[in-house]
């Protein structure tokens, strides 16, 4: 117990410390990018795009123009001439554009989200929702569309779905750090965004036991994060994630 309680108090204290705009702007990472926007759509396209090298993910970020998804289809397909990002190439980037431009057209990410969030409470049948609705938009299939979009599962997800559990966490946090923009979803169904950094981290620090990166994982640390914050478990996301980063393990472990 003597353990728990220290471990939470580091912990407290380094969630307050990092979860400021100061922390955030100090290091390459999508959020301030959407956080200049505040916006649904253009804060989905930041996390879905944010796999890779930090300081890559935001200086493409930085070359897309978000209004396009406000104009006709044949006007994006002109303006996204010329333009791929690792695994997208220009035809991706357009028909990710074209997509999310019809769903725009039809519903907010926010109705559609909380729709199916609210029959259980459950913010993974949300990400499912959103995904058997992208694809009655759009026809298109390729390597770096699916993998943008993601891959739907039966029954259980095996991966992390990091970036949609990112996307969750600024659209549902508020504070100086999130954007809290959905706010009929409650932080206490969050899902830890768990990356390879977190997941090594949290080995470390005794909150995780499975070694395998993978959904469990996620279940479970989020779980073990509940015992630290019932209502905001994962207010400790981006705390943990920067340990990871910054290789401050050791500092933080004495």
């Amino acid at each position: 117990m003597k353990n728990f309680i220290h471990l939470k108090a580091k912990l407290d204290f380094l969630a307050n410390q990092k979860n400021t705009d100061h922390s955030l702007f100090e290091t390459p990472d999508p959020l301030q990018i959407a956080k200049i926007h505040n916006d649904e759509f253009i804060a989905l396209i930041c996390a879905l795009f944010a796999y890779g090298n930090a300081k890559n993910i935001v200086n493409f970020l930085k070359k897309l123009d978000f209004s396009l998804l406000n104009l006709q289809e044949k006007q994006i397909k002109k303006e996204l001439k010329n333009l791929k990002y690792r695994f997208q190439n220009e035809k991706d980037i357009q028909e990710i554009f074209i997509t999310l431009s019809r769903l725009k057209n039809e519903i907010s990410l926010y109705e559609l989200f909380y729709q199916a969030y609210q029959k259980r409470e459950n913010t993974t049948d949300a990400i499912l929702a959103f995904m058997q609705k992208i694809k009655t938009l759009n026809s298109y299939s390729s390597y770096g569309y699916d993998f943008f979009f993601g891959k739907i599962w039966q029954n259980t997800p095996t991966s992390p779905l990091k970036r949609y559990n990112m996307y969750l966490r600024w659209m549902v946090r508020k504070d100086e750090l999130d954007l809290g923009l959905f706010t009929k979803i409650h932080t206490k169904d969050l899902l830890i965004p768990l990356d390879t950094h977190t997941h090594k981290i949290s080995l470390t620090l005794g909150l995780l036991k499975r070694k395998i990166y993978d959904y469990k994982s996620v279940l479970e640390l989020t779980q073990n994060l509940k015992k630290l914050d019932a209502n905001d478990p994962i207010k400790y996301d981006f705390a943990l994630y920067r340990l990871g980063q910054s290789k401050e393990i050791d500092k933080f472990k004495e």
